[in-house]
């Protein structure tokens, strides 16, 4: 029996953090056993803003790096670099020609940015449906997705089943039920880990932790040194209280409550069981115990990323065997989706063969 493909990417637009290794990372790691995983650079989502060119390739090389320091092995997986290749640009022309403006106006995100700013680019506007041929153009199962992302999956659901209605020999029952005998695409699940998905803002614990937050003590870096870790747990935000509790309903135990996530994600303890071990102590224990947890996790992850960071040549290799690996995989959904919509036969590029 052939494994699920799961696929999944982040933007290489600034250093990595604790919550991209423990909602995103971690839990990769622990797929690719059971899986067939493609992951990816997604350095075409992250002009949708503007991006300093020579930063951009150094984050995309930067996070190569931390996949592979995290445990992602490339002999299991294929990582590669959305812009090599292709084919996800050009099913991204193809998916936009059937998405509505409607529905993309509704992405959350969109809504929030452009409240902010009437001055952005259509990227940031049709990116979800870029990040939709992502996942269809490989037949994909599941999607690793945080509870943020998991508008821009029913997208990609929804185009999916557009196109293998209109495209896909589907015919229609008396009682309305659908059936497509021959389906373009896959229509993905989400795949959401039941635990250390989403980590908070140390400063603000009702947002999520950002790598582009402009306060730098709200987000641990996966390549912060050891003290600075340390300094930015404590300085994190709690209450006037004193009462240690898990209470993810309580808005004003937000702080408390994101530190003993971060804990529970790291170690694999219940919640409560770490809750019950603070029985008479105070935050300052909290967050000193919370810090060393982040400081023993990340200390030997940014010491071999920070040694596979001075070999580019092996980088460049695995992205270039990636790549030609990806290609491949993408060449035949690519194929069938051009001779659907009535583009004329070509004979196959060398990708394609």
């Amino acid at each position: 029996m052939s494994k699920k493909v799961i696929f999944s990417g982040i933007q290489p637009s600034g250093r990595l953090m604790l919550g991209n290794y423990l909602g995103a990372l971690k839990n990769w790691v622990k797929l690719q056993d059971d899986y067939d995983c493609l992951y990816c650079l997604v350095d075409m989502h992250a002009i949708t803003v503007p991006q300093d060119p020579r930063e951009l390739r150094n984050r995309t090389y930067e996070g190569l790096a931390v996949y592979l320091a995290a445990g992602l092995d490339p002999a299991k997986n294929i990582i590669f670099a959305q812009s090599h290749v292709p084919a996800h640009a050009e099913l991204g022309w193809l998916l936009t020609c059937n998405a509505y403006m409607g529905e993309l106006s509704r992405m959350t995100q969109f809504k929030d940015k452009s409240a902010r700013d009437q001055n952005i680019g259509v990227g940031l506007f049709t990116y979800p449906v870029l990040m939709a041929a992502d996942i269809l153009l490989y037949q994909t199962d599941l999607v690793p997705v945080g509870q943020d992302q998991k508008q821009h999956l029913e997208l990609a659901r929804d185009i999916a089943i557009r196109v293998n209605n209109t495209y896909g020999d589907a015919e229609t029952a008396k009682d309305g039920t659908v059936t497509v005998k021959n389906p373009i695409f896959r229509v993905p699940e989400p795949y959401i880990p039941p635990v250390g998905a989403r980590i908070m803002s140390l400063q603000n614990p009702s947002a999520k932790m950002s790598k582009s937050d402009a306060d730098l003590n709200a987000t641990v870096f996966l390549d912060d040194s050891d003290d600075a870790i340390r300094k930015k747990i404590k300085r994190a935000v709690t209450d006037s209280g004193s009462e240690i509790v898990f209470a993810p309903e309580r808005e004003e135990k937000a702080g408390v409550t994101n530190l003993i996530s971060i804990q529970a994600a790291i170690t694999g303890k219940d919640p409560r069981a770490i809750v019950d071990s603070y029985a008479g102590k105070q935050y300052g224990h909290l967050k000193v115990e919370t810090a060393e947890v982040v400081v023993e996790l990340l200390r030997p992850l940014r010491e071999r990323y920070q040694t596979m960071l001075q070999d580019k040549g092996e980088l460049d290799r695995i992205l270039a065997q990636g790549a030609e690996r990806a290609a491949e995989r993408a060449a035949p959904t690519l194929r069938r989706m051009y001779e659907a919509v009535g583009f004329l036969t070509r004979a196959p590029r060398p990708a394609d063969r």
